[in-house]
Parts: structure tokens; C-alpha cells; sequence
């Protein structure tokens, strides 16, 4: 028996319940908006004072990386532009 037939049918579904979830990822779809537009604010001011907003999403990014994990990546990076005589 699939799960709607052991609920009894589309109406056993848990409306209620159901209706909180959707509202639920509806407020945060919201509260993630707004914080999105907030730290394109940041950008903006930090742009406006002379920062590169490239390399500051760039360290935002590598800061959320544990340090082995970081090393790693610069590590291959170096590897892969030696070998492209870009050094």
C-alpha cells in the first residue's frame, strides 16, 4: 500500500502540516532574500570605499574552508600555473 492510500488517499494527507512546511520555507525563501540583499549592501559600501569586491568574495569563501583544505587547493593551484608557466 503506497503512502496516500495508507493515509487515506489525497484528504488523509496532513493538510495543516503540510501548509507549515510551505510556509515555513516561504518565510526563510524571504529571510534569504532579504539577507542576500543585505550583504550586497556590504559590496556596495566596501566598493564605494575603494575594496576589491572580487577578492573579498574570494576570502570569504577560502575563510570558510578549514587551513589543510586550503594549503591543498593553493598547493594544486601553484602545480597547475608552474606548469602553465605562469609563475
Amino acid at each position: 500500500m503506497d503512502d496516500l492510500a495508507a493515509q487515506g488517499g489525497v484528504e488523509g494527507v496532513a493538510a495543516a502540516e503540510l501548509r507549515q512546511f510551505i510556509e515555513r520555507i516561504e518565510r526563510l525563501e524571504e529571510e534569504k532574500t532579504t539577507l542576500q540583499d543585505d550583504i550586497k549592501e556590504v559590496m556596495a559600501e566596501a566598493k564605494g570605499r575603494g575594496y576589491d569586491t572580487k577578492i573579498i568574495r574570494t576570502i570569504v569563501r577560502l575563510r570558510k574552508k578549514d587551513a589543510n583544505e586550503r594549503k591543498e587547493e593553493e598547493a594544486i593551484l601553484e602545480l597547475y600555473m608552474n606548469a602553465l608557466g605562469m609563475e
